[in-house]
Protein backbone atom coordinates (compact mmCIF):
# COMPACT_ATOMS: atom_id res chain seq x y z
CA UNK A 1 0.00 0.00 0.00
CA UNK A 2 2.65 2.40 0.99
CA UNK A 3 4.64 1.53 -2.39
CA UNK A 4 1.43 2.30 -4.22
CA UNK A 5 0.75 5.81 -2.61
CA UNK A 6 4.16 6.82 -3.11
CA UNK A 7 3.80 5.99 -6.83
CA UNK A 8 0.30 8.18 -6.56
CA UNK A 9 1.96 10.35 -5.06
CA UNK A 10 4.93 11.22 -7.53
CA UNK A 11 2.14 10.78 -10.54
CA UNK A 12 0.28 13.02 -8.29
CA UNK A 13 2.61 16.06 -7.84
CA UNK A 14 3.91 15.33 -12.13
CA UNK A 15 0.21 16.35 -12.80
CA UNK A 16 0.04 19.14 -10.47
CA UNK A 17 3.45 20.73 -11.46
CA UNK A 18 1.55 20.92 -15.24
CA UNK A 19 -1.54 21.98 -14.61
CA UNK A 20 -0.08 25.02 -12.08
CA UNK A 21 2.10 25.84 -14.41
CA UNK A 22 -0.75 26.35 -16.91
CA UNK A 23 -2.56 28.22 -14.87
CA UNK A 24 0.25 30.85 -13.40
CA UNK A 25 2.87 31.34 -16.10
CA UNK A 26 1.77 34.03 -18.54
CA UNK A 27 4.40 33.02 -20.95
CA UNK A 28 6.94 36.20 -22.74
CA UNK A 29 4.44 35.82 -25.72
CA UNK A 30 1.16 34.19 -27.51
CA UNK A 31 1.95 30.81 -28.19
CA UNK A 32 2.21 30.02 -32.13
CA UNK A 33 1.46 26.49 -31.27
CA UNK A 34 -1.25 25.09 -33.77
CA UNK A 35 -2.91 22.81 -31.39
CA UNK A 36 -5.77 21.14 -33.33
CA UNK A 37 -3.66 20.46 -36.34
CA UNK A 38 -0.93 18.51 -34.25
CA UNK A 39 -4.38 16.46 -32.56
CA UNK A 40 -5.08 16.31 -35.84
CA UNK A 41 -1.95 15.16 -37.61
CA UNK A 42 -1.05 12.49 -34.95
CA UNK A 43 -4.28 11.31 -34.68
CA UNK A 44 -4.09 10.40 -37.73
CA UNK A 45 -0.72 9.26 -37.93
CA UNK A 46 -1.93 6.58 -34.69
CA UNK A 47 -4.99 5.50 -36.61
CA UNK A 48 -2.83 4.45 -39.71
CA UNK A 49 -0.40 2.77 -37.83
CA UNK A 50 -2.68 0.92 -35.90
CA UNK A 51 -5.22 -0.22 -38.84
CA UNK A 52 -1.76 -1.27 -40.87
CA UNK A 53 0.05 -3.01 -38.04
CA UNK A 54 -3.22 -5.01 -36.76
CA UNK A 55 -3.16 -6.07 -40.75
CA UNK A 56 0.59 -7.09 -40.70
CA UNK A 57 0.36 -8.51 -37.62
CA UNK A 58 -2.63 -11.06 -38.41
CA UNK A 59 -0.69 -11.85 -41.92
CA UNK A 60 2.22 -12.52 -39.98
CA UNK A 61 0.49 -14.65 -37.36
CA UNK A 62 -1.29 -16.49 -39.65
CA UNK A 63 2.27 -17.46 -41.55
CA UNK A 64 3.85 -18.53 -38.69
CA UNK A 65 1.32 -20.76 -37.14
CA UNK A 66 0.20 -22.26 -40.54
CA UNK A 67 4.70 -23.42 -41.32
CA UNK A 68 6.66 -25.65 -39.81
CA UNK A 69 10.39 -24.84 -40.70
CA UNK A 70 14.07 -24.90 -39.19
CA UNK A 71 14.76 -21.66 -37.78
CA UNK A 72 11.12 -20.75 -36.59
CA UNK A 73 10.99 -20.00 -33.26
CA UNK A 74 14.40 -17.93 -33.71
CA UNK A 75 11.68 -15.70 -36.38
CA UNK A 76 9.51 -15.93 -33.45
CA UNK A 77 11.84 -14.49 -30.89
CA UNK A 78 13.38 -11.91 -33.57
CA UNK A 79 9.09 -10.17 -33.66
CA UNK A 80 8.86 -10.89 -29.84
CA UNK A 81 12.43 -8.79 -29.65
CA UNK A 82 10.06 -5.75 -31.50
CA UNK A 83 8.91 -4.78 -28.04
CA UNK A 84 12.39 -3.78 -26.47
CA UNK A 85 14.03 -2.21 -29.54
CA UNK A 86 14.29 1.22 -29.45
CA UNK A 87 12.25 3.00 -32.08
CA UNK A 88 15.47 5.22 -33.11
CA UNK A 89 17.34 2.03 -34.06
CA UNK A 90 14.90 1.00 -36.34
CA UNK A 91 14.27 4.54 -37.60
CA UNK A 92 18.12 4.79 -38.13
CA UNK A 93 18.33 1.15 -39.87
CA UNK A 94 15.50 2.40 -42.42
CA UNK A 95 17.60 4.53 -43.29
CA UNK A 96 20.66 2.65 -44.06
CA UNK A 97 18.26 0.67 -46.32
CA UNK A 98 15.99 3.16 -47.70
CA UNK A 99 17.66 6.56 -47.54
CA UNK A 100 19.16 9.02 -50.10
CA UNK A 101 22.65 6.87 -49.44
CA UNK A 102 21.38 3.50 -48.37
CA UNK A 103 21.46 -0.13 -50.10
CA UNK A 104 18.55 0.25 -51.97
CA UNK A 105 19.53 3.50 -53.58
CA UNK A 106 23.40 2.03 -53.71
CA UNK A 107 22.18 -1.48 -55.65
CA UNK A 108 19.60 -0.20 -57.72
CA UNK A 109 19.81 3.94 -58.51
CA UNK A 110 16.23 4.50 -57.18
CA UNK A 111 15.49 7.01 -53.93
CA UNK A 112 12.32 6.60 -52.30
CA UNK A 113 11.39 9.17 -50.35
CA UNK A 114 11.48 8.24 -46.29
CA UNK A 115 11.09 11.38 -44.77
CA UNK A 116 7.33 12.09 -44.00
CA UNK A 117 4.38 10.35 -43.08
CA UNK A 118 5.35 7.32 -45.45
CA UNK A 119 8.61 6.97 -43.19
CA UNK A 120 6.72 6.97 -39.79
CA UNK A 121 4.24 4.78 -40.99
CA UNK A 122 7.09 2.30 -42.21
CA UNK A 123 8.96 2.40 -38.78
CA UNK A 124 6.03 1.96 -36.91
CA UNK A 125 4.72 -1.06 -38.38
CA UNK A 126 7.81 -2.86 -38.57
CA UNK A 127 7.60 -2.59 -34.62
CA UNK A 128 4.08 -2.74 -33.82
CA UNK A 129 3.10 -5.30 -36.40
CA UNK A 130 5.90 -7.60 -35.16
CA UNK A 131 4.49 -7.31 -31.33
CA UNK A 132 1.09 -7.65 -33.12
CA UNK A 133 2.44 -10.90 -34.54
CA UNK A 134 3.74 -12.40 -31.62
CA UNK A 135 0.77 -11.35 -29.57
CA UNK A 136 -1.92 -13.15 -32.39
CA UNK A 137 0.78 -15.84 -32.80
CA UNK A 138 -0.09 -17.36 -29.13
CA UNK A 139 -4.00 -16.65 -29.67
CA UNK A 140 -3.49 -18.88 -32.36
CA UNK A 141 -2.02 -21.37 -30.68
CA UNK A 142 -4.18 -21.65 -27.59
CA UNK A 143 -6.85 -22.71 -29.99
CA UNK A 144 -8.20 -26.10 -28.83
CA UNK A 145 -7.20 -29.51 -30.74
CA UNK A 146 -10.68 -31.01 -31.26
CA UNK A 147 -11.69 -27.83 -33.00
CA UNK A 148 -8.50 -28.28 -35.05
CA UNK A 149 -9.19 -31.91 -36.17
CA UNK A 150 -12.82 -31.26 -36.79
CA UNK A 151 -12.16 -28.53 -39.11
CA UNK A 152 -9.86 -31.28 -40.97
CA UNK A 153 -12.16 -33.78 -40.96
CA UNK A 154 -14.36 -31.22 -42.43
CA UNK A 155 -11.60 -30.53 -45.17
CA UNK A 156 -11.49 -26.84 -44.58
CA UNK A 157 -9.44 -24.49 -47.29
CA UNK A 158 -7.33 -21.84 -45.61
CA UNK A 159 -9.45 -19.19 -46.23
CA UNK A 160 -12.07 -21.18 -44.19
CA UNK A 161 -10.44 -22.32 -41.46
CA UNK A 162 -9.20 -18.71 -40.58
CA UNK A 163 -12.86 -17.75 -41.09
CA UNK A 164 -14.65 -20.06 -38.72
CA UNK A 165 -11.25 -21.05 -36.76
CA UNK A 166 -9.20 -18.29 -36.39
CA UNK A 167 -10.80 -15.27 -36.45
CA UNK A 168 -13.22 -15.96 -33.34
CA UNK A 169 -10.01 -16.55 -31.55
CA UNK A 170 -7.97 -13.17 -32.09
CA UNK A 171 -10.47 -11.21 -32.60
CA UNK A 172 -11.67 -10.33 -28.84
CA UNK A 173 -7.99 -9.32 -28.57
CA UNK A 174 -7.88 -7.03 -31.56
CA UNK A 175 -9.57 -4.05 -29.56
CA UNK A 176 -7.05 -3.92 -26.65
CA UNK A 177 -4.18 -4.65 -28.89
CA UNK A 178 -4.88 -1.85 -31.36
CA UNK A 179 -5.61 0.65 -28.38
CA UNK A 180 -2.10 -0.33 -27.41
CA UNK A 181 -0.84 0.44 -30.98
CA UNK A 182 -2.64 3.61 -30.98
CA UNK A 183 -0.80 5.08 -27.75
CA UNK A 184 2.75 3.72 -28.97
CA UNK A 185 1.82 5.41 -32.16
CA UNK A 186 0.63 8.60 -30.64
CA UNK A 187 2.99 9.13 -28.06
CA UNK A 188 5.94 8.22 -30.21
CA UNK A 189 8.94 10.46 -30.08
CA UNK A 190 12.31 9.33 -31.71
CA UNK A 191 10.81 7.57 -34.89
CA UNK A 192 8.69 11.58 -35.37
CA UNK A 193 12.28 13.25 -34.43
CA UNK A 194 14.02 11.30 -36.84
CA UNK A 195 11.47 10.63 -39.85
CA UNK A 196 9.17 13.06 -39.31
CA UNK A 197 10.37 14.95 -42.21
CA UNK A 198 9.45 18.95 -40.57
CA UNK A 199 6.59 20.79 -38.50
CA UNK A 200 4.09 18.85 -40.74
CA UNK A 201 4.44 15.62 -39.49
CA UNK A 202 5.13 16.53 -35.92
CA UNK A 203 3.28 14.65 -33.44
CA UNK A 204 2.18 16.14 -29.65
CA UNK A 205 5.60 14.62 -27.88
CA UNK A 206 8.11 16.18 -30.65
CA UNK A 207 6.06 19.65 -30.38
CA UNK A 208 6.33 19.07 -26.58
CA UNK A 209 10.11 18.52 -26.91
CA UNK A 210 10.24 21.64 -29.54
CA UNK A 211 8.56 23.71 -26.93
CA UNK A 212 10.29 23.09 -24.31
CA UNK A 213 14.22 22.36 -25.51
CA UNK A 214 13.99 24.96 -28.43
CA UNK A 215 11.41 27.85 -28.14
CA UNK A 216 10.98 27.69 -24.09
CA UNK A 217 7.16 27.95 -24.81
CA UNK A 218 6.52 26.63 -21.12
CA UNK A 219 2.82 27.59 -21.38
CA UNK A 220 2.50 26.25 -25.11
CA UNK A 221 3.96 22.65 -24.08
CA UNK A 222 1.82 22.89 -21.18
CA UNK A 223 -1.10 22.98 -22.97
CA UNK A 224 -0.10 20.30 -25.34
CA UNK A 225 1.18 17.78 -22.29
CA UNK A 226 -2.38 18.16 -20.94
CA UNK A 227 -4.34 17.51 -24.39
CA UNK A 228 -2.26 14.66 -24.62
CA UNK A 229 -3.03 13.49 -20.87
CA UNK A 230 -6.73 13.61 -21.54
CA UNK A 231 -6.48 11.57 -24.79
CA UNK A 232 -4.47 8.74 -24.04
CA UNK A 233 -6.52 8.40 -20.95
CA UNK A 234 -9.51 8.64 -22.62
CA UNK A 235 -8.03 5.75 -24.88
CA UNK A 236 -6.90 3.84 -21.64
CA UNK A 237 -10.81 3.82 -20.21
CA UNK A 238 -12.11 2.80 -23.54
CA UNK A 239 -9.36 -0.29 -23.44
CA UNK A 240 -10.05 -1.60 -20.20
CA UNK A 241 -12.88 -3.06 -21.14
CA UNK A 242 -11.51 -4.87 -23.85
CA UNK A 243 -9.74 -8.13 -23.56
CA UNK A 244 -6.65 -8.61 -21.59
CA UNK A 245 -3.14 -8.72 -23.10
CA UNK A 246 -0.77 -11.26 -22.34
CA UNK A 247 2.47 -9.78 -20.77
CA UNK A 248 4.91 -12.53 -20.67
CA UNK A 249 4.78 -15.15 -24.28
CA UNK A 250 6.91 -18.67 -23.99
CA UNK A 251 8.12 -20.40 -26.99
CA UNK A 252 5.72 -21.04 -29.75
CA UNK A 253 4.61 -24.45 -30.27
CA UNK A 254 3.42 -25.18 -33.77
CA UNK A 255 0.13 -27.13 -34.71
CA UNK A 256 0.08 -29.52 -37.01
CA UNK A 257 -2.15 -28.00 -40.29
CA UNK A 258 -1.10 -28.66 -43.82
CA UNK A 259 -2.79 -25.92 -45.76
CA UNK A 260 -2.64 -26.70 -49.88
CA UNK A 261 -0.26 -25.87 -51.76
CA UNK A 262 -1.45 -21.77 -52.79
CA UNK A 263 -1.97 -21.49 -49.27
CA UNK A 264 1.84 -22.71 -48.00
CA UNK A 265 3.27 -20.46 -50.88
CA UNK A 266 1.16 -17.39 -50.01
CA UNK A 267 2.31 -17.84 -45.95
CA UNK A 268 6.14 -18.07 -47.60
CA UNK A 269 5.74 -14.76 -48.94
CA UNK A 270 4.02 -12.96 -46.06
CA UNK A 271 6.85 -14.53 -43.82
CA UNK A 272 10.00 -13.68 -46.12
CA UNK A 273 8.76 -10.15 -46.58
CA UNK A 274 7.93 -9.53 -42.65
CA UNK A 275 11.53 -11.10 -42.39
CA UNK A 276 12.79 -8.46 -44.50
CA UNK A 277 10.81 -5.53 -43.36
CA UNK A 278 12.30 -6.01 -39.38
CA UNK A 279 15.42 -7.84 -40.33
CA UNK A 280 17.01 -5.82 -42.86
CA UNK A 281 16.79 -2.35 -40.78
CA UNK A 282 18.48 -4.04 -37.81
CA UNK A 283 21.03 -6.54 -40.41
CA UNK A 284 21.89 -3.03 -41.70
CA UNK A 285 22.64 -1.74 -38.63
CA UNK A 286 25.24 -4.34 -37.57
CA UNK A 287 27.11 -4.11 -40.90
CA UNK A 288 27.61 -0.27 -41.09
CA UNK A 289 27.79 0.11 -37.47
CA UNK A 290 31.01 -2.56 -36.43
CA UNK A 291 32.74 -1.33 -39.58
CA UNK A 292 35.91 0.69 -39.92
CA UNK A 293 34.20 4.04 -38.28
CA UNK A 294 33.67 1.78 -35.24
CA UNK A 295 37.49 2.55 -33.90
CA UNK A 296 37.15 6.26 -34.28
CA UNK A 297 33.61 5.69 -31.98
CA UNK A 298 35.49 3.93 -29.38
CA UNK A 299 38.54 6.32 -29.03
CA UNK A 300 36.31 9.08 -27.76
CA UNK A 301 35.79 9.78 -24.25
CA UNK A 302 32.63 11.38 -24.49
CA UNK A 303 31.05 7.79 -25.91
CA UNK A 304 32.27 5.94 -22.91
CA UNK A 305 30.65 8.39 -20.93
CA UNK A 306 27.36 7.86 -22.47
CA UNK A 307 27.58 4.28 -22.61
CA UNK A 308 27.96 3.52 -18.88
CA UNK A 309 25.96 6.60 -17.81
CA UNK A 310 23.16 4.51 -20.14
CA UNK A 311 24.09 0.99 -18.32
CA UNK A 312 24.02 2.42 -14.83
CA UNK A 313 20.92 3.96 -15.20
CA UNK A 314 19.49 0.77 -17.16
CA UNK A 315 20.61 -1.31 -14.58
CA UNK A 316 19.14 1.17 -11.78
CA UNK A 317 15.76 1.26 -13.49
CA UNK A 318 15.67 -2.26 -13.87
CA UNK A 319 16.82 -3.24 -10.35
CA UNK A 320 13.88 -0.34 -8.83
CA UNK A 321 10.79 -1.72 -11.25
CA UNK A 322 11.47 -5.21 -10.38
CA UNK A 323 11.48 -3.75 -6.37
CA UNK A 324 8.60 -2.26 -7.08
CA UNK A 325 6.67 -4.52 -9.12
CA UNK A 326 6.92 -7.38 -7.08
CA UNK A 327 6.34 -5.37 -3.63
CA UNK A 328 2.83 -4.20 -5.80
CA UNK A 329 1.96 -7.35 -7.29
CA UNK A 330 2.61 -9.38 -3.83
CA UNK A 331 0.09 -6.79 -2.34
CA UNK A 332 -2.63 -7.17 -4.77
CA UNK A 333 -1.99 -11.24 -4.30
CA UNK A 334 -2.56 -10.78 -0.73
CA UNK A 335 -5.52 -7.85 -0.64
CA UNK A 336 -9.12 -9.66 -0.69
CA UNK A 337 -11.44 -8.43 -2.96
CA UNK A 338 -11.42 -6.84 -6.66
CA UNK A 339 -11.48 -3.32 -5.48
CA UNK A 340 -8.43 -3.04 -2.88
CA UNK A 341 -6.67 -5.10 -6.05
CA UNK A 342 -7.45 -2.29 -8.30
CA UNK A 343 -6.54 0.82 -5.93
CA UNK A 344 -3.21 -1.06 -5.11
CA UNK A 345 -2.25 -1.60 -8.91
CA UNK A 346 -3.64 1.25 -10.72
CA UNK A 347 -0.67 3.87 -9.28
CA UNK A 348 1.30 1.30 -11.89
CA UNK A 349 -0.96 2.15 -15.01
CA UNK A 350 -0.57 5.95 -14.53
CA UNK A 351 2.17 5.97 -16.85
CA UNK A 352 0.06 5.07 -19.79
CA UNK A 353 -1.66 8.41 -19.39
CA UNK A 354 1.40 10.34 -18.70
CA UNK A 355 4.24 9.45 -21.71
CA UNK A 356 7.70 9.81 -21.55
CA UNK A 357 8.41 13.45 -22.68
CA UNK A 358 5.08 14.60 -20.79
CA UNK A 359 6.80 12.97 -18.01
CA UNK A 360 9.70 14.39 -18.16
CA UNK A 361 8.61 17.86 -18.39
CA UNK A 362 6.48 17.39 -15.56
CA UNK A 363 9.78 16.63 -13.41
CA UNK A 364 11.35 19.80 -15.68
CA UNK A 365 8.66 22.23 -13.95
CA UNK A 366 8.93 20.23 -10.22
CA UNK A 367 12.57 21.18 -10.14
CA UNK A 368 12.33 24.67 -11.74
CA UNK A 369 9.76 25.53 -9.30
CA UNK A 370 11.72 24.07 -6.14
CA UNK A 371 14.28 26.21 -6.93
CA UNK A 372 16.51 22.86 -7.88
CA UNK A 373 19.66 22.75 -10.65
CA UNK A 374 17.63 20.74 -13.22
CA UNK A 375 21.57 19.03 -14.18
CA UNK A 376 21.56 17.89 -10.68
CA UNK A 377 18.14 16.62 -10.46
CA UNK A 378 18.94 14.78 -13.89
CA UNK A 379 20.04 11.20 -12.72
CA UNK A 380 17.06 10.74 -10.17
CA UNK A 381 15.07 11.75 -12.70
CA UNK A 382 15.54 9.72 -15.07
CA UNK A 383 16.01 6.71 -13.51
CA UNK A 384 12.50 7.87 -11.97
CA UNK A 385 10.96 8.38 -15.20
CA UNK A 386 12.25 4.48 -17.10
CA UNK A 387 11.18 3.30 -14.03
CA UNK A 388 7.85 4.60 -14.04
CA UNK A 389 7.63 3.54 -18.10
CA UNK A 390 8.36 -0.33 -17.21
CA UNK A 391 5.96 -0.58 -14.26
CA UNK A 392 2.44 -1.03 -16.38
CA UNK A 393 4.69 -4.44 -17.75
CA UNK A 394 6.17 -5.01 -14.61
CA UNK A 395 2.84 -5.47 -12.54
CA UNK A 396 0.98 -6.85 -15.29
CA UNK A 397 3.42 -10.02 -15.78
CA UNK A 398 4.13 -10.73 -11.95
CA UNK A 399 0.64 -9.77 -10.71
CA UNK A 400 -1.37 -13.25 -12.25
CA UNK A 401 1.35 -15.79 -11.09
CA UNK A 402 1.65 -14.12 -7.71
CA UNK A 403 -2.41 -13.77 -7.46
CA UNK A 404 -2.48 -17.99 -8.97
CA UNK A 405 -0.15 -18.86 -6.41
CA UNK A 406 -2.07 -17.02 -3.48
CA UNK A 407 -5.28 -18.55 -4.64
CA UNK A 408 -4.13 -22.11 -5.45
CA UNK A 409 -1.32 -22.59 -2.28
CA UNK A 410 -2.64 -20.08 -0.30
CA UNK A 411 -4.16 -22.22 2.45
CA UNK A 412 -1.06 -24.67 2.44
CA UNK A 413 1.21 -21.61 2.90
CA UNK A 414 -0.99 -20.96 6.25
CA UNK A 415 -1.09 -24.16 7.77
CA UNK A 416 3.02 -24.26 7.05
CA UNK A 417 2.63 -21.15 9.10
CA UNK A 418 5.70 -19.65 6.98
CA UNK A 419 6.82 -15.48 7.28
CA UNK A 420 6.77 -13.22 4.55
CA UNK A 421 10.42 -13.71 3.53
CA UNK A 422 10.10 -17.86 3.55
CA UNK A 423 7.17 -17.60 1.53
CA UNK A 424 8.75 -15.65 -1.45
CA UNK A 425 12.16 -17.65 -1.07
CA UNK A 426 10.73 -21.02 -0.57
CA UNK A 427 7.14 -20.72 -2.43
CA UNK A 428 7.19 -18.12 -4.95
CA UNK A 429 10.32 -17.05 -6.15
CA UNK A 430 10.98 -20.69 -7.59
CA UNK A 431 7.56 -19.93 -9.52
CA UNK A 432 7.88 -16.63 -10.53
CA UNK A 433 11.67 -16.18 -11.47
CA UNK A 434 11.31 -16.57 -15.09
CA UNK A 435 8.54 -13.57 -14.98
CA UNK A 436 10.65 -11.84 -12.74
CA UNK A 437 13.54 -11.96 -15.49
CA UNK A 438 11.61 -10.95 -18.37
CA UNK A 439 10.01 -7.75 -16.64
CA UNK A 440 13.96 -6.69 -15.30
CA UNK A 441 15.09 -7.14 -19.35
CA UNK A 442 11.84 -5.29 -20.45
CA UNK A 443 13.04 -2.54 -17.56
CA UNK A 444 16.63 -3.01 -18.82
CA UNK A 445 15.87 -2.39 -22.55
CA UNK A 446 13.27 0.38 -21.92
CA UNK A 447 15.88 2.44 -19.92
CA UNK A 448 18.58 1.68 -22.16
CA UNK A 449 16.63 2.93 -25.51
CA UNK A 450 14.68 5.85 -24.43
CA UNK A 451 15.10 9.21 -25.89
CA UNK A 452 12.19 10.69 -24.49
CA UNK A 453 12.94 11.28 -20.82
CA UNK A 454 16.75 12.53 -21.30
CA UNK A 455 16.00 14.83 -24.32
CA UNK A 456 15.06 17.42 -22.22
CA UNK A 457 17.51 17.07 -19.20
CA UNK A 458 20.77 15.59 -20.63
CA UNK A 459 23.27 18.28 -21.03
CA UNK A 460 27.09 18.00 -22.41
CA UNK A 461 28.11 16.10 -19.40
CA UNK A 462 25.22 13.84 -18.89
CA UNK A 463 24.08 12.25 -21.61
CA UNK A 464 23.16 8.49 -22.67
CA UNK A 465 23.76 6.97 -25.78
CA UNK A 466 20.45 7.44 -26.86
CA UNK A 467 20.81 10.67 -26.96
CA UNK A 468 24.91 10.89 -28.18
CA UNK A 469 23.32 9.20 -31.17
CA UNK A 470 20.78 11.98 -31.66
CA UNK A 471 23.71 14.65 -31.47
CA UNK A 472 25.66 12.72 -33.74
CA UNK A 473 22.93 12.26 -36.63
CA UNK A 474 21.84 16.47 -35.94
CA UNK A 475 25.77 17.09 -36.57
CA UNK A 476 25.81 14.25 -39.84
CA UNK A 477 28.02 12.43 -37.80
CA UNK A 478 26.76 9.46 -39.72
CA UNK A 479 29.54 6.87 -38.67
CA UNK A 480 29.57 7.76 -35.32
CA UNK A 481 25.74 7.57 -35.09
CA UNK A 482 25.67 3.98 -36.96
CA UNK A 483 28.36 2.75 -34.23
CA UNK A 484 26.21 3.85 -31.60
CA UNK A 485 23.22 1.92 -32.99
CA UNK A 486 24.99 -0.99 -33.41
CA UNK A 487 26.19 -1.20 -30.24
CA UNK A 488 22.75 -0.37 -28.47
CA UNK A 489 21.33 -3.27 -30.84
CA UNK A 490 24.35 -5.72 -29.35
CA UNK A 491 23.10 -4.33 -25.71
CA UNK A 492 19.05 -4.95 -26.31
CA UNK A 493 19.60 -7.95 -27.68
CA UNK A 494 22.24 -9.23 -25.33
CA UNK A 495 19.56 -8.31 -22.41
CA UNK A 496 16.72 -9.44 -23.92
CA UNK A 497 17.70 -13.07 -24.08
CA UNK A 498 20.41 -13.21 -21.25
CA UNK A 499 18.48 -11.83 -18.28
CA UNK A 500 15.69 -14.04 -18.17
CA UNK A 501 18.03 -17.17 -18.51
CA UNK A 502 19.90 -16.16 -15.33
CA UNK A 503 17.04 -15.58 -13.25
CA UNK A 504 15.45 -18.96 -14.87
CA UNK A 505 19.27 -20.33 -13.42
CA UNK A 506 18.36 -18.46 -9.82
CA UNK A 507 15.49 -19.51 -9.77
CA UNK A 508 15.94 -22.96 -10.04
CA UNK A 509 18.79 -22.88 -7.55
CA UNK A 510 16.50 -21.94 -4.74
CA UNK A 511 14.44 -24.26 -5.80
Amino acid sequence: MVIGAAVALLIGLVLWSITATAATDPGTSPSRIDLPWLVLTTTIQAGLTTVLSLLVGTALAWALNRLRFPGRELIVGLFASAIVTPGIIIAFGLLAVWGRAGWVAELTGVRIPIFGLGGILFAHVILDASFAARILLARLESVPDFRLKTGQSLGLSAIQRFALIDWPAIRPTLPGLGAIIFLLAFTSFPVVLLLGGGPANQTLEVAIYSAVRLDFDLRGAVNLALVQIAICAAIILLASAAAPIPANLGRSAPQRWRDGAWGQALQAGVLVIGVLGFGLPLLAILIDGLGPGLGSLLAQPGFWRSLWTSLGIATASAVLTLLIGLTLAAARAASPGRLVKTGIGAPAYAYLAVPAVVLSLGFFLLARNAGIDPELAAPFVVVLANTLLALPYAVSTLAPPLEAIATRRGKLIRALGLSGTQQFRSVEWPLIAGDAGVVTALAFCFSLGDLGVIALFGTQDFATLPLLMSRALGAYRSNDAAGIAAIMLLLTLAAFVLIPKLFQRLGHARA
